[in-house]
């Protein structure tokens, strides 16, 4: 909490109290009869007295419980030093109240502190340090207040920094991967097919130029997206003979809405992984729907069931812990994920609340 803010605030408490002292002081003018002389001295003297009993012990029991209190036993969670800490402080600020308030302010022999009873003195400072410990509790309340706000600002703090690392993190393990399955790719074609494999690094060019370039923002324009998809598709149609293997759809309008890049991607890059019998149209299945402030995207697969074992085989290197982690760091509660397998179908259904 900032310090204007805190200073703010302790001036507040204190007008207020004032407000009150002379509140009370009001009140008890208005009711006392003016008309007996040897009252008016009393009560010329009284705000003095409420004065010097009051807002002197109360400011001190606040700020040694707003400032020692506080910080040596509390907050150190020393419970029993805590509560007599406080007790002591109150009875300290009794005394002071009793005597800053009972020999100066008050007339008559009967009031001085050398003339009181034993127990009329100690029924005095337990009374105002009574009075001078409901200040204490509220230091000690508003000094929580402080703390609380301030650790609360600071784990917000921590936490952003610690998303935006594991997101960084996250996405440096996307892209080697991606690069690596590339380039293995290339390699196999130089030796096959020179120009497909000359088509292929031009494709790979705009593809890298997309993930060193426009890929470190944390949103872009999901029309960028679809189209670092469609090149990525494109690239792998050129390997294969049957070049409608691969079904990509768009539904909706795209160029209004942001998103994090290459989030499709590590699904789209496991289908190609894993895909089956790549003579079947389509072998693959993708589609994007913008519909309602939310994206659903469904990519299916064949594959041959005697050649998996689980869903994290499917999801290759990335593994599927590591992209439900981003999902939950990118959408916390504003996502759906399902992977199914059925009838020689791997599908993944995810939809996001933009």
């Amino acid at each position: 909490m900032k310090k204007y803010v805190v200073v703010l605030l302790n001036l507040g408490y204190w007008l207020v109290f004032m407000l009150l002292i002379l509140v009370i002081f009001g009140l008890i003018s208005s009711v006392s009869p003016t008309s007996d002389e040897s009252d008016k001295p009393v009560l010329r003297n009284w705000l003095g007295f409420m004065t010097s009993t009051t807002i002197l012990p109360g400011v001190i029991c606040f700020y040694l419980n707003y400032f020692f209190v506080f910080n040596r036993y509390l907050q150190k969670r020393k419970i029993p030093q805590f509560f007599i800490a406080v007790i002591v402080t109150a009875l300290i600020c009794g005394v002071v109240g009793a005597f800053s308030g009972a020999a100066p302010w008050l007339i008559g022999d009967e009031y001085y502190i050398a003339n009181m009873s034993i127990g009329n003195l100690i029924a005095i400072v337990v009374f105002f340090g009574f009075v001078a410990m409901l200040n204490g509790v509220i230091g000690l309340v508003m000094r929580g207040f402080i703390s609380w706000y301030g650790d609360i600002r600071i784990k917000e703090s921590l936490a952003a920094k610690n998303t935006e690392m594991e997101l960084s993190l996250v996405k440096s393990q996307i892209n080697p991967h991606f690069l690596f399955n590339t380039i293995n790719n290339i390699d196999v074609l130089i030796s096959k097919d020179p120009e497909k494999a000359s088509e292929y690094l031009n494709r790979l060019s705009d593809i890298m130029r997309f993930m060193l370039y426009e890929s470190k923002p944390d949103r872009i324009l999901l029309s960028r997206e679809i189209a670092y998809i469609t090149k990525y598709i494109d690239l792998h149609r050129i390997r294969s003979n049957n070049t409608d293997y691969v079904h990509f759809e768009v539904i909706g309008d795209p160029s209004e809405y942001m998103v994090p890049p290459m989030l499709f991607i590590p699904f789209i890059e496991n289908a190609f992984k894993h895909v089956g019998d790549k003579k079947k149209t389509p072998a693959i299945n993708i589609k994007l729907i913008i519909e309602n402030n939310s994206l659903l995207f469904n990519c299916c697969n064949h594959y041959f069931p005697d050649k998996i074992q689980d869903a994290d085989t499917l999801n290759g290197g990335l593994g599927d812990k590591l992209i439900r982690r981003r999902l939950e760091l990118l959408f916390p509660n504003a996502h759906t994920l399902q992977l199914t397998t059925d009838n020689e179908q791997y599908c993944v259904s995810l939809k996001i609340i933009l």
